[in-house]
């Protein structure tokens, strides 16, 4: 167990574009120990975080999630913190609109620069990004955020597959990845600065998860379209559909008319992916589902998305999720207890 003279300052920043899942998550995770104090040796007696909600003004502001929270304190009136952290955001269709808290940014900037570690959990990184205190430094976000993430921030290297990014000359800034990687955030800083064995009584007691397999499992592919290039539009039309044809590559070359170098340049520059990936990560996508809704045996899965050889569609689908093909299946199929009743 790590010892500290005081408990760490945690400041928990709410604003109207959070999401209060997260928010109040964290919040009562990391300020439970009192609660905690005496049901597991390793928590600590004394509470060794203090976590308040801050923000623009004190009093009630209303979350993206349509609740309202109150905020503590102003961030102007704290001076210092130890650990800033960041809720996940609501991010339209149109993407982050930056600029619209300077004074939350400013306060985080000054924060970072007193020593403060700067933690965001899943979309939170949109706001932290603006301080530019993550330029040419990696980050995670949610997988479904990356593609807004990089047109908003493209000096911030972004790995939307990790679940936890730890990065800064100091490990100062630390980012989390979809959802409820929330969870991998606040087992990590107890980690880090209470100790292993203190995060894992907390884990037990709020029945918390590691995501130790990453989030590729989770990401569903979608090819890139908005490439504006008709030939491979239509290539990826017709490959929707028939991914699981023996050589889909060589039809997809047929159809376009094409040499299959230039067919195969044009596709890679247009979607990110060369043709036989491209083609590997729908059938992957669709074995998943099928693993996921049916009860078919995993070789006649392999066989119906286009893989005769059962090993060799084994490597790929735990080469591309981290997963083994009946690994995926417990951990996503709907659990019995939870499944359709009879009527």
């Amino acid at each position: 167990m790590i010892a500290h003279p005081k408990p760490l300052h945690v400041s928990l920043i709410a604003f109207p574009d959070a999401v209060a899942s997260t928010l109040t998550g964290i919040h009562d995770v990391l300020g439970s120990f009192g609660m905690l104090a005496g049901l597991d040796d390793a928590i600590p007696e004394t509470p060794p975080f203090t976590v308040e909600i801050v923000g623009a003004a004190p009093g009630p502001v209303m979350l993206a999630s349509g609740i309202p929270v109150v905020v503590q304190r102003a961030t102007a009136a704290v001076e210092t913190t130890d650990i800033v952290i960041v809720p996940s955001v609501l991010v339209g269709r149109g993407g982050w609109a930056g600029g619209r808290y300077p004074e939350l940014v400013g306060w985080a900037d000054r924060m970072h620069r007193n020593g403060a570690l700067l933690c965001s959990a899943c979309s939170g990184i949109f706001l932290l990004a603006e301080t530019g205190l993550f330029d040419g430094r990696p980050a995670t976000v949610h997988w479904g955020y990356a593609k807004p993430f990089r047109s908003a921030f493209p000096r911030v290297p972004v790995l939307p597959e990790r679940v936890l990014v730890v990065s800064g000359e100091r490990e100062e800034l630390v980012t989390s990845g979809a959802s409820m990687t929330w969870h991998d955030l606040v087992l990590y800083l107890i980690a880090r600065h209470v100790g292993a064995t203190a995060a894992q009584a907390v884990a037990r007691f709020f029945a918390l998860q590691w995501h130790q397999e990453g989030l590729a499992p989770y990401i569903v592919f979608r090819g890139r379209t908005d490439h504006g290039d008709a030939t491979v539009a239509d290539a990826q039309v017709w490959l929707e559909k028939n991914f699981a044809v023996a050589n889909p590559v060589e039809e997809m070359v047929r159809r376009s008319g094409m040499a299959e170098r230039t067919f195969k340049r044009h596709f890679t520059l247009a979607t990110g992916h060369p043709p036989l990936e491209y083609a590997q990560r729908l059938r992957v996508e669709d074995a998943k589902r099928r693993l996921e809704r049916t009860e078919a045996p995993i070789d006649e899965i392999g066989w119906r998305v286009g893989y005769e050889d059962p090993a060799f569609f084994r490597r790929l689908f735990k080469r591309t999720t981290g997963l083994s093909p009946g690994a995926y299946r417990r951990k996503f199929r709907v659990p019995a207890f939870a499944g359709d009743r009879p009527s």
